[in-house]
């Protein structure tokens, strides 16, 4: 893992620093709010430990940042401890809650916990599926580990055909899927995978992905 450590107490990001490189995990420190947020946006990171009480910008403004751009486990770690706080915590989209101070054991299974429920939520939200890796929760797309910017309609067309590859899907049934039985034409469905392909494809004019079965419709090919 690479964990973002938020805490202006040296002794503490010493203890934390010392405990996650010793599992032989990567730790990244930020001593104030501001820093962190600038550690969150150029890091690839997979935990935040969040102090609250911090200089420049407190906690819960950082864990509201954070929250308002993606799902990355926070657990939150202060002096804070009553009710009001712990509620507070949790309401902004924090994964856990431990007063200060904590024992290393309690903190580990803490963070065991976290990510394993995180896991869970992961494995039942993405698909992959081929060169294909599309996260449901977070509606991102990957193609050989490189994001993939589509439109909605775009994002549900690839999402019918990973879900049930090699399946030939009608015009009739992509229509009925993706416009709930609206109006919409064989033209409208071959405008879209048109774009798809042309976003997806290595070479959208011989596609490997999706492909046309003359005569019934379309397919994802693994």
């Amino acid at each position: 893992m690479k964990v973002l450590v938020v805490e202006d107490d040296a002794d503490i990001s010493s203890v934390l620093t010392f405990y996650f490189e010793a599992k032989g995990h990567e730790v990244v420190i930020a001593r104030d709010g501001l820093q962190a947020l600038e550690l969150f946006t150029c890091q690839d990171l997979d935990l935040m430990l969040l102090d609250v009480m911090l200089p420049k910008l407190d906690g819960w403004a950082v864990l509201e940042a954070v929250r308002a751009k993606c799902g990355l486990p926070v657990i939150l770690l202060t002096a804070l401890g009553n009710t009001d706080d712990i509620v507070k915590g949790l309401s902004l989209g924090a994964d856990d809650y431990l007063r200060k101070p904590f024992e290393i054991r309690e903190l580990e299974a803490r963070i065991h916990s976290v990510t394993r429920r995180l896991e869970q939520v992961q494995d039942s939200t993405v698909i992959k599926c081929a060169r294909i890796r599309i996260d449901d929760r977070a509606k991102v797309v990957t193609i050989d580990d490189e994001q993939v910017a589509l439109t909605p309609k775009e994002y549900e067309l690839l999402k019918l055909f990973a879900g049930e590859p090699g399946r030939v899907f009608t015009n009739e049934e992509i229509i009925s899927c993706l416009w709930d039985g609206g109006r919409a034409t064989s033209t409208d469905v071959k405008q879209y995978i048109y774009h798809l392909r042309s976003k997806i494809e290595r070479d959208p004019q011989s596609p490997q992905l999706i492909q046309n079965v003359k005569g019934f419709g379309y397919k994802l090919c693994v």
